[in-house]
């Protein structure tokens, strides 16, 4: 059964034809019975006995019959023009609905300095347009000034971290015996720094690929930068024991990326997947191609776990908590959120699913592009 979808338009429509077919009823009921009191006078004037010849009678009811049938047919005609014309004057009247809306749907978060100006006279939908751009003004400056804060405030934190870790480097390498105790403090002391530069690393690509900023924009190959970003964690992946299945594209895969960016969603998922597992547990790497998107799956053993928790990872800040790795090793809570940011500022789609036997799926679609020439290879 095909459901119709109950539009204004078609409301619109409805009301208009369902106003004019009750009104022509109406009108033709009122003239209907006006003919009939006419005919019967005409015959009581012509008869005062109140006797009617029978042709004169047929006769009149032959013009009423026929009177009642054309009168059917020009109703139902005019039913019919009433909805043609109903139909093309709803859509007159809701065009500059229809305007506002696919403006309204093109704009995101990436062009909220756009703005609907209707310059139609002042009226109802006049004033719906301007109260949309007011609020889009507003999400406009206030998207700005959250990643004019991310990225301010992480630039401005690194100069007192560095000079708290001059600090600590000159409280350890003074002249004369340092006390063992210094020396411990000093190196928790970096190892926190260490986290906390990696944290406004996060923040600020966080903030980058929020804002669609992609530096340094190139055709990239999808399974030779995955390659790449492999290598240097073959000792952190074999001192865990871990089991890598690497999967090659038959085609090699092509996007157009911003390479740092690109380079940091590699990593976030091939740490996320190293560190949020077992010790003698597995990972699994595939780039592959399907039809116009280049993917990137990226698997790994571990615990069970709750997809509707799963599904919130790509939050900032959410993590499932420190019983899958350790304290050590729970991370701040941004890698998948910066993983979904990036994928979105290019384009793609990420996709969390929680492994029926334990552990974590990801899937990241991007558009793929022709591979290019040989002087561009090179």
């Amino acid at each position: 059964m095909i459901r119709v979808r109950r539009t204004v338009r078609l409301r619109l429509t409805a009301l208009y034809s369902g106003l004019f077919v009750v009104s022509a009823i109406v009108l033709l009921a009122i003239t209907n019975g006006v003919g009939s009191s006419s005919s019967a006078t005409v015959a009581v004037s012509i008869s005062p006995d109140r006797s009617v010849p029978p042709t004169q009678e047929a006769a009149t009811q032959a013009v009423s019959h026929g009177y009642l049938l054309g009168s059917a047919v020009a109703l139902a005609v005019m039913a019919v023009a009433s909805l043609v014309v109903g139909w093309v004057a709803a859509g007159r009247v809701l065009r500059p609905l229809r305007v506002i809306t696919a403006a309204t749907r093109r704009i995101s978060a990436d062009s909220l300095h756009e703005r609907l100006a209707m310059t139609r006279p002042d009226g109802e939908l006049k004033d719906l347009s301007d109260t949309i751009d007011a609020l889009l003004e507003r999400l406009d400056g206030a998207f700005t000034a959250q990643r004019r804060f991310v990225a301010n405030a992480s630039h401005e934190l690194r100069t007192p971290l560095a000079t708290v870790r001059a600090l600590v480097d000159v409280a350890a390498a003074k002249p004369g015996p340092v006390p063992a105790e210094t020396l411990l403090l000093a190196d928790r002391v970096r190892v926190e720094l260490d986290r906390v530069d990696e944290l406004l690393d996060g923040l600020l690509a966080l903030a980058r690929g929020q804002h669609g900023e992609l530096p340094d924009r190139a055709t990239v190959s999808l399974d030779a930068a995955v390659s790449a970003r492999l290598a240097p964690r073959a000792d952190a992946i074999g001192g865990a024991g871990l089991v890598l299945h690497r999967v090659h594209s038959l085609d090699d895969a092509w996007v157009v990326a911003s390479q740092p960016l690109l380079c940091r969603m590699i990593d976030n998922l091939l740490d996320n997947a190293i560190r949020h597992n077992h010790d003698g547990g597995w990972i699994g790497v595939t780039t592959a191609v399907s039809g116009t998107t280049a993917r990137l799956v990226v698997e790994n053993g571990g615990d069970v776990l709750d997809q509707a928790q799963v599904a919130e990872l790509a939050q900032p800040f959410r993590r499932l908590g420190v019983e899958r790795t350790g304290s050590d090793a729970a991370g701040a809570g941004l890698g998948l959120s910066i993983v979904a940011a990036i994928t979105a500022a290019h384009g793609g789609t990420l996709e969390l699913r929680a492994r029926g036997d334990g552990g974590l799926l990801v899937i990241v679609a991007l558009p793929r592009v022709a591979a290019p020439g040989p002087a561009a290879a090179a």
